[in-house]
């Protein structure tokens, strides 16, 4: 059983979202674990990210003899759009609370050798990929609905309308079966 962390990625800093990447907000939330939960936490977070068991360094056997390493793993991030500052994290049931708990001390992200200031505010936690993804729906539509009621004249209003209408979507297909790969708890 798994649980998926919805978050976006908040920042002052405009080119903090050009730059956002997977591993870079998983290398920021492994961080954060470390420094709230310590080994412990990390450790638990590092197994549920991975699926259950280590990640092993070139070198080392199956068996776990060899050399002495430490887990390299970061955390799953099963969907990150840059451009909206979405983020959907993936960890193990039993662990998901250690997750949630550090998320607020992530306090910036390294990408390209540049460190911008921001946290990630967690929006919703579910089950599976899809509730989050119906989460996320509502929860723009709330967003648009508040930016058209905050407009001060009809102007600001037809502006904003034309730009949603301008919108247009395109579908891709899944490149990975995770969409239904969890116990369907929501």
């Amino acid at each position: 059983p798994r649980r998926y962390v919805l978050c976006e990625v908040v920042s002052e800093d405009p080119r903090c979202r050009q730059c956002i990447e997977d591993r870079a907000v998983g290398v920021a939330v492994r961080e954060a674990i470390g420094r709230v939960h310590g080994d412990y936490g990390l450790a638990c977070c590092s197994i549920s990210f991975t699926g259950g068991g280590r990640a092993r360094r070139p070198g080392q056997s199956a068996s776990g003899k060899g050399r002495a390493h430490r887990c390299v793993c970061v955390p799953a991030v099963k969907y990150l759009n840059a451009y909206t500052g979405t983020v959907l994290l993936r960890c193990r049931k039993d662990f998901y609370r250690l997750l949630c708990s550090a998320l607020p001390f992530v306090r910036q992200l390294e990408s390209r050798a540049q460190r911008y200031p921001c946290f990630l505010n967690t929006l919703h936690v579910g089950g599976t990929i899809r509730t989050c993804q119906k989460f996320l729906i509502q929860y723009n539509r709330r967003q648009l609905l508040m930016l058209l009621q905050n407009c001060t004249n009809e102007e600001e209003r037809r502006c904003v309308q034309k730009s949603l209408l301008s919108c247009s979507l395109t579908e891709e297909q899944s490149q990975s079966g995770d969409e239904e790969d969890d116990d369907g708890i929501e």
